[in-house]
């Protein structure tokens, strides 16, 4: 894996957390905005609105730059559009880039030859 790939999975990894966090935020803000006059849906909805925005763009460079299968990447898009999936998409990053960065260290070491 390259500098630029790897950089582009770290962006995506790096965003989806946040925007989950702010999905489930402004779904607690719509609740609190009917059942009480706290009303916070428009600033919570432009802070998912611009974490969704960059997901999406770091998505498609990710999948752009790691050649991913369709699969893979509808699977990482359909996380972003779900409550809790930013998480899962996280964790799954996380552990893409670990084994990226073992095997990078296996070629150097020249213990696998690929």
């Amino acid at each position: 894996m390259d500098l630029k790939t790897a950089s582009a999975l770290r962006r995506l990894r790096l965003v989806s957390a946040p925007e989950a966090v702010s999905f489930l935020l402004l779904l607690v803000c719509s609740v609190l905005k009917r059942t009480t006059d706290f009303n916070a849906v428009p600033v919570m909805g432009m802070v998912h609105g611009v974490l969704f925005v960059l997901y999406v763009l770091f998505w498609a460079d990710a999948w752009n730059r790691a050649k991913w299968p369709l699969g893979t990447a509808a699977l990482y898009f359909v996380l972003s559009v779900l409550p809790t999936g930013g998480f899962f998409a996280e964790r799954r990053l996380r552990r893409e880039a670990e084994g990226a960065v073992i095997a990078s260290r296996a070629r150097k070491e020249g213990v696998v030859n690929a």
